[in-house]
């Protein structure tokens, strides 16, 4: 009877010491994490106030404006719900997590190297000389860098964890 209950407390300690998948993420990612999934949580309020004709500014990777009904705004309410959707996976350790966090990585570099060279060059066109750069891009890319660190980590995870129960229940 005391070797079962030794061999139940074994195997919850054991579990309990099991570490988690969001143990990956640094400390800076997890509070642009929380940060995105609040603002992806906000993209419903945004639609419904942009629909009653409400005006306010939508800003992100150097894109602004003040219609919540342009294509602009469409197209940044559409990329705070994809850096919800992936701040979510991230948080609840899902499978697809890391892969979705590089595609938004690499997007979010694109549309800051547009935003840079679009403001650059429109002016030039006026003769105003106006080049911006985008401060986003010094979060960005160490973001994609440690993503690409910690996919293969993240990917076999279970594997891991499978192999240390195994390894636990044979000892």
């Amino acid at each position: 009877m005391s070797e079962n209950n030794l061999s139940f407390q074994n195997a919850i300690t054991g579990l309990q010491q099991v570490p988690r998948r969001r143990k990956l993420l640094p400390w800076w990612v997890l509070i642009f994490t929380w940060m995105f999934l609040i603002f992806g949580a906000a993209v419903p309020v945004i639609i419904i106030l942009g629909l009653l004709k409400f005006k306010f500014q939508i800003s992100l990777l150097g894109l602004s404006t003040y219609d919540p009904l342009s294509f602009t705004a469409a197209f940044l309410v559409l990329v705070y719900l994809y850096k919800g959707i992936v701040a979510l996976g991230l948080w609840t350790e899902k499978d697809w997590a890391v892969k979705a966090a590089k595609i938004d990585a690499i997007l979010s570099i694109a549309v800051c190297c547009f935003a840079m060279v679009y403001t650059w060059i429109v002016p030039q066109i006026a003769e105003v000389h106006n080049f911006s750069f985008r401060l986003e891009l010094v979060v960005i890319i160490p973001y994609l860098i440690k993503m690409n660190k910690i996919q293969a980590a993240w990917e076999n995870f279970n594997d891991r964890e499978l192999q240390h129960n195994d390894a636990y229940v044979k000892s």
